[in-house]
């Protein structure tokens, strides 16, 4: 085997082993664990909130309308990834999405987006902030702790 190569392969004990499994300590993988299927939880939540919205009359408005359609249908689809996989960069999609999803209706309540101005008076749109700036950061966490884990793991 060529040696200079050597450091750059997965060691034995990690081999096959992916995401949060690939920590050392049990509990830094519960932890991420728990953080991961809490992070996919709110991601539902918000795309429900969306999908709710979108079916209240949202539809029928250019761009927003089709925009609150796919954030409803891709975070479902993202949330049950992140609770299956528990994947570094799943997870990173998930907080980027819904911190995403949370500046869109800030921008959106203060400057317009798309020709639409939204106001933070209509329903959902405060629980709606709460449990993405949440989720974001709950995935975040998860995504730097199986970060920090796996570099610590081939030093």
């Amino acid at each position: 085997m060529n040696n200079n190569l050597a450091h750059t392969l997965v060691p034995a004990r990690d081999a096959g082993r992916r995401g949060p499994a690939r920590l050392s300590s049990p509990a830094t993988r519960w932890a991420v664990n728990i953080l991961a299927l809490a992070g996919a939880v709110l991601l539902v939540w918000s795309s429900v909130i969306h999908l709710q919205l979108w079916s209240d009359g949202y539809r029928s408005i250019s761009v927003i309308g089709p925009l609150f359609l796919i954030q409803g249908i891709g975070g479902i689809a993202l949330a049950l990834a992140v609770a299956v996989f528990r994947r570094a960069a799943l997870l990173a999609a998930g907080a980027v999405l819904l911190a995403g999803t949370a500046v869109g209706l800030l921008v959106s309540t203060a400057f317009g987006l798309f020709g639409f101005q939204e106001s933070l008076a209509v329903p959902y749109a405060t629980s709606s902030l709460v449990v993405e700036f949440t989720g974001a950061a709950v995935l975040a966490v998860a995504t730097a702790t199986v970060l920090a884990g796996r570099s610590r793991s081939r030093s």
